[in-house]
C-alpha cells in the first residue's frame, strides 16, 4: 500500500476544504434570495385586521350561525368585497334570497372566486382568489335560480361597498 505524500494530503485537503466552503456559501446564497423574496412577498401581501371571530371563519374555515349573518337579508345595490383582501368577490344582482339563512350568490365576478374540494369529500369550498379567505360554499343542482348555482356565503368574509347614486 502507497502512502500519501504529506504536500500531496495538505493539497488535497484543501481543495475538498474548498469545494465543501464554496458549497455550503452558495447554499447559505440561495437562502438569502429565498428569504429575501417570501419578505419582498409578504410586505406584498398586507391584509385587513381581522377580529377573532372573522379569523375563525375567514383563516380556520369556521361558519357563522345560520340567519345571524347581516348580509342574509340585505339587498343594497353595489359590490360585495373579500373582509381580508379587498377584492372584489359578488356583485349584488347575483344575489337571491336561498332562505338558508346565509347569503346567496348565483354568479361570482370573473376570476375572483377559486373552488376547492372540501375536506368532508361532499361539498366544494370557496374561496377568495386572491388571499384564500375562507369564504363558504357552492352548491349546483338545486334549481334556485336560472344559473343553477348557489354560492352559500358567511357574511363575516365578506364588506359591501354601495354603489354611487
Amino acid at each position: 500500500m502507497k502512502l500519501i505524500a504529506p504536500k500531496t494530503f495538505v493539497a488535497l485537503a484543501l481543495l475538498i476544504a474548498t469545494g465543501v466552503s464554496a458549497c455550503a456559501q452558495k447554499q447559505n446564497e440561495e437562502k438569502k434570495q429565498a428569504s429575501n423574496t417570501v419578505s419582498k412577498t409578504t410586505k406584498k401581501m398586507e391584509w385587513n385586521k381581522l377580529t377573532k371571530e372573522e379569523e375563525r371563519i375567514i383563516v380556520g374555515k369556521g361558519t357563522e350561525y345560520p340567519g345571524t349573518g347581516k348580509y342574509d337579508k340585505f339587498f343594497e345595490k353595489g359590490t360585495y368585497i373579500c373582509k381580508r383582501c379587498n377584492a372584489p368577490l359578488y356583485k349584488s344582482d347575483s344575489k337571491f334570497d336561498a332562505h338558508c339563512g346565509w347569503p346567496a350568490f348565483d354568479d361570482e365576478i370573473k376570476g375572483a372566486v377559486k373552488r376547492i374540494p372540501d375536506a368532508d369529500g361532499q361539498r366544494t369550498e370557496i374561496v377568495c382568489a386572491n388571499c384564500d379567505a375562507h369564504l363558504g360554499h357552492v352548491f349546483v343542482g338545486e334549481f334556485l335560480t336560472s344559473k343553477n348555482t348557489r354560492h352559500c356565503v358567511n357574511s363575516v368574509s365578506m364588506s359591501f361597498v354601495a354603489d354611487k347614486k
